[in-house]
């Protein structure tokens, strides 16, 4: 099977690769707007499916294909933390999830002629005290300016951050690994 990623994510192609998936590259254009009232449990799993179906619409119809689409979000004490706008919105999100623990979770769909596939990981996440100094520093890097929560686990400067993680740490990087591997192995793309 040709398997399509859903995803302009350069942490979930890299995950992939890493994991010796092969796949074709297939960004999905989706509003990724919560809707009113709407959970982000709900929102994350709904965002994963309408990317897989997007771009079912267009691959489909070819043989053996396969869709895997996916959307992550980071909670801290039930708030959204998006991608910061600038670094004074890195650093103030920097100093918000500092000492405490924060969630992150990702929906997944992975979509066959045959089957649909849906999954949701949750990691819990512990960033230790930073001092000003550090939260300054690790900002100065841009690093935490295109990430949810505004620091990148997988990368050395955002690593120092992290105290501890309870759950799957692909998950906090963008797609959780063992699971997708799961699903993808279920629904016949994966030997």
């Amino acid at each position: 099977m040709t398997l399509y990623l859903a995803s302009a994510s350069p942490r979930r192609r890299e995950i992939l690769q890493m994991a010796g998936v092969p796949f074709v590259l297939k960004p999905a254009d989706v509003d990724e707007s919560p809707l009113p009232g709407e959970g982000r449990r709900d929102c994350v799993a709904r965002l994963a499916r309408a990317k897989a179906e997007a771009v079912w619409g267009e691959i489909g119809s070819l043989p053996g294909a396969a869709a895997l689409a996916a959307d992550t979000a980071v909670l801290l004490e039930g708030r959204m933390l998006g991608k910061p706008r600038d670094q004074e919105d890195a650093a103030r999100m920097l100093a918000s999830i500092s000492g405490k623990a924060h969630e992150v979770l990702t929906a997944f769909c992975v979509m066959t002629a045959a089957s649909v596939t849906e999954g949701l990981a949750s990691t819990t996440v512990k960033i230790r005290r930073l001092a000003p100094g550090e939260i300054e520093a690790y900002v100065a890097t841009g690093d935490p300016l295109d990430k949810a929560g505004a620091y990148a686990i997988q990368g050395p400067m955002g690593a120092v951050l992290v105290e501890s993680v309870e759950g799957s740490y692909s998950n906090v990087i963008g797609l959780p690994l063992a699971e997708v591997l799961a699903a993808l192995r279920g629904a016949g793309v994966l030997d």
